[in-house]
């Protein structure tokens, strides 16, 4: 880590314990991402006139490459665990733990994204001969066959109907071709 990690104890004594045990958290957290750049933790005591509900609220701040945060409030259930400020100390790493993998995997790119299908619509029906062709919403055209409509629903279709489908190059004597092709309605496609 680029500077060293800071321990605030609100409403309480520092304590030499508590902070050796979140160091250790921030050590393992650094074992697995190490290119965390900062690391603010608050432990707050809860208020000495609460009768009930005394839990610890520990709160977690990282910050990491590209301007990227990782930010934990953790307050703890609604239980009688967090009244042992060792264990909000450790749900609030584990909370910190989770959002520091998915923000590394959204870093590395390891994170899924769905591209829209490639869509269009149809821009020539030949119903008698069994084929036609997609103006895509890229500009292509695309040649499709009775064959490649899902569902065997090709009779239902018409000029300027809206569809998604998977294109192939270099399938087809006409240019590139759909092997898919999936009748939607108007509002389906977001470009």
């Amino acid at each position: 880590m680029e500077q060293p990690t800071e321990i605030i104890f609100r409403n309480m004594e520092p304590s030499s314990f508590v902070r050796a045990r979140v160091e250790e958290e921030v050590d393992r957290l650094e074992r697995y991402f190490d290119r965390i750049q900062s690391c603010q933790v608050m432990i707050e005591a809860p208020h000495k006139h609460h009768r009930k509900g005394r839990e610890y609220h520990v709160a977690v701040h990282m910050a990491l490459p590209k301007g990227r945060n990782v930010d934990v409030t953790h307050t703890g259930r609604k239980d009688k665990a967090h009244e042992d400020v060792y264990v909000a100390i450790r749900d609030a790493f584990k909370a910190a733990t989770r959002q520091l993998q998915d923000t590394s995997n959204v870093m590395a790119g390891k994170v899924k994204t769905h591209d829209t299908p490639e869509h269009g619509h149809v821009r020539t029906l030949f119903p008698d001969r069994g084929y036609g062709f997609i103006q895509s919403s890229d500009g292509r055209e695309i040649y499709f066959h009775r064959n490649s409509v899902a569902e065997g629903s090709f009779d239902a279709l018409h000029q300027g109907d809206d569809v998604r489908f998977v294109s192939t190059e270099g399938e087809s004597a006409e240019g590139p071709q759909a092997s898919t092709v999936i009748p939607i309605g108007k509002h389906h496609l977001t470009d």
